[in-house]
């Protein structure tokens, strides 16, 4: 027996009837006006929704797009202000590099700032002589502190030998070096340390500086310390050679001026007034140690 499907052949669905079993039969708001508005406003609400972040992220990248801007100015600066220090620095070194002749001249020219009352006549007197200066032009690196050891070696051989020599008397160094800050005093004495320079018998390296001690205290230390070098700023260091005997000149040979050096506004130690008028007035003008410079037991170095 052929069976059909159960239907009639003139059976029309119905559309309520259509709905099948298995599902719920919608409620009296699936087919009204009202469900119909809020189906369109949840599609605006989606439109809304895709279009919001679209605006978010434009500013998001215009926001990193500054960012980006301002850090690539603020490297292009930071850029040209290293560039302006290697400049300055080079020139810097430039002169201390020159021919002793030369450098007699440049120390002149600051002795003149420094003694601006005196005559011609009387300036030529406290000029330090060519004679009086070491001559580095062998020395082609930079005259930076990391170098300071090496450079001392090679420009400098008998001064290299008298700091490894055991020290005779107390508060007598072969060598004051002199610089404009405290800081750079504390950073040169610990290279001044180094084995290859005072071996085993060298003495020892003095800190002379008037932040955080006072000049008696100083007196004190080098009246029972053998020392072999000096550190300290000019201010320090022309008190104790003009005002105390505590710093004793009898075994001194040379004296190193700390000229690339630079502080924060790029001036060196000759550059600050202060600093100038203390180095040429109570260091290199003090009676003593002009006496030596000008019979030539003292040799002047700039670094």
């Amino acid at each position: 027996m052929n069976r059909g499907d159960d239907l009639e052949d003139d059976f029309v669905i119905d559309e309520l009837v259509a709905i099948s079993d298995d599902e719920p039969a919608p409620d009296a708001d699936f087919f009204s006006d009202d469900n119909e508005n809020d189906d369109l406003a949840s599609a605006e609400e989606e439109r809304e929704s895709e279009v919001r972040p679209t605006v978010v992220d434009e500013a998001a990248l215009e926001k990193k797009r500054k960012r980006r801007e301002k850090d690539k100015e603020r490297k292009a600066k930071d850029n040209q202000k290293r560039k302006l220090g290697e400049a300055v620095q080079v020139v810097q070194e430039s002169v201390a590099a020159q021919s002793p002749a030369q450098l007699s001249d440049f120390l002149a020219s600051k002795q003149a700032k420094v003694f601006s009352n005196v005559t011609a006549l009387e300036l030529e007197d406290l000029r330090i002589p060519a004679s009086s200066i070491a001559d580095t032009t062998s020395w082609d690196g930079p005259r930076t502190l990391d170098q300071l050891v090496d450079f001392i070696i090679k420009t400098n051989p008998t001064l290299t030998k008298r700091l490894a020599q055991k020290s005779k008397s107390t508060g007598a160094p072969t060598l004051l070096f002199v610089t404009g800050a405290a800081l750079r005093v504390a950073d040169v004495t610990r290279v001044l340390k180094d084995k290859k320079l005072r071996g085993d018998k060298g003495g020892e390296v003095a800190k002379l500086f008037a932040k955080h001690f006072k000049l008696s205290e100083h007196v004190t230390y080098l009246r029972r310390t053998k020392v072999g070098a000096a550190v300290g700023t000019p201010g320090r260091l022309g008190k104790l050679l003009c005002e105390t005997d505590g710093l004793n000149v009898s075994a001194l040979s040379h004296i190193i001026l700390d000229t690339t050096y630079q502080d924060s506004k790029k001036r060196t130690l000759l550059d600050i007034p202060e600093t100038r008028d203390e180095v040429f007035k109570t260091v290199l003008g003090g009676p003593k140690v002009m006496h030596a410079i000008r019979e030539g037991t003292i040799q002047v170095i700039l670094f």
